[in-house]
């Protein structure tokens, strides 16, 4: 996600559902991320390219060992369904799912947390919504593999094996380091830490 977030809360009965005012803001703010994450409306302006780069960085070996073909599916900024509230949903900037996922609609154009082997965040001002807020929502949905770009401390985060309200096994990579994923996610892929991060710098003149 890109640039700190702005939260919206429904103040009485006879306000739009958070649902019903999320979908009210998408339309009002074409290319804003809408998210509903412990019942807190957040509006996330557009990412920089430096974020686009870390990701289209990021896809070219989930692609290259085939989690786009057959069993699984790559995609981008697609709804995940939470069990945190009665209307929260997120967005995360990549996710591998399974090929399927067309047949597990929820609600919103939000699929159910079941069919996610994978979501990543490429962090940015908001780096703490996916560093803390995030890790205890992915992890209720019980999403195996939680990946974080962390750009501002310039470390990769892995997180797997969720619990009630995090994951049981969290590791921290720096540059230099590769990072092997879990092979649950479809295939096996390793990551190469510095060019994930160098490709999340801005470009300097």
């Amino acid at each position: 996600m890109s640039a700190a977030p702005v939260e919206h809360f429904a103040t009485d009965a006879t306000a739009p559902s958070l649902l019903e005012e999320a979908n009210t803001l998408v339309e009002r703010l074409p290319g804003y991320r809408v998210e509903i994450i412990e019942g807190r409306l957040t509006v996330t302006p557009p990412a920089d390219v430096a974020h686009s780069r870390a990701l289209n960085r990021l896809i070219r070996p989930f692609i290259a060992v085939g989690l786009d073909d057959g069993g699984t599916e790559v995609h981008q900024a697609i709804g995940l369904w939470l069990p945190t509230g009665a209307e929260d949903f997120a967005i995360p900037d990549l996710s591998i799912v399974d090929a399927d996922i067309d047949d597990h609609l929820i609600e919103n154009n939000c699929y159910d947390p079941a069919c996610f082997r994978l979501v990543l965040e490429v962090t940015s001002s908001n780096y703490r919504a996916d560093l803390r807020t995030k890790v205890a929502a992915y992890a209720d949905a019980k999403v195996p593999v939680y990946l974080i770009v962390d750009r501002r401390h310039q470390r990769l985060h892995v997180l797997t094996e969720p619990l009630a309200s995090g994951y049981d096994n969290h590791e921290v990579y720096a540059p230099g380091q590769t990072v092997t994923l879990p092979d649950s996610i479809g295939a096996e892929v390793t990551l190469d830490v510095a060019e994930i991060l160098k490709a999340g710098e801005p470009r300097r003149p």
